[in-house]
């Protein structure tokens, strides 16, 4: 069994590779339970799946510049469109060790600024996924 240390994650959004602005990436698939008891359950609770969905959380350091992080998601928060989306556990060739996980994902919120005095600028985030989040190693 191996063991990662998570050192050179990769995040595109729309495209972009924001690989070197990410110091956070976070992707949450998850499905919905259903409650399906019935008398026959004996009075033990039991569930099915229900809906799929998911979400990407991603900690950013925050960049000004023009093609910088905010000149790049402020006009894809402006579209209220889902944005394409991958992640990869390392930024090496998509392979069976390091599958890539892409969908697309709604940039529901931007905080340009936050923080306090002599804090670095930094965004947080958390975006609904929208469809279906796939798996490929190659």
């Amino acid at each position: 069994m191996a063991k990662m240390v998570l050192l050179a994650s990769f995040l595109s959004i729309a495209g972009n590779d924001l690989s070197d602005r990410t110091s956070k990436v976070e992707l949450v698939a998850e499905i919905e339970d259903k409650d399906v008891t019935t008398f026959a359950s004996n009075g033990w609770k039991e569930v099915t799946g229900g809906l799929a969905s998911g979400s990407l959380a991603a900690g950013f350091k925050q960049d000004y510049a023009p093609a910088e992080l905010d000149a790049l998601l402020w006009p894809l928060f402006l579209t209220r469109s889902p944005q394409t989306f991958e992640v990869r556990a390392d930024n090496a060739a998509v392979g069976a060790s390091n599958p890539k996980y892409t969908g697309t994902v709604l940039i529901k919120s931007w905080k340009p600024v936050g923080g306090s005095v002599g804090d670095v600028a930094e965004v947080e985030v958390t975006w609904p996924t929208s469809g279906a989040i796939t798996r490929a190693t190659a």
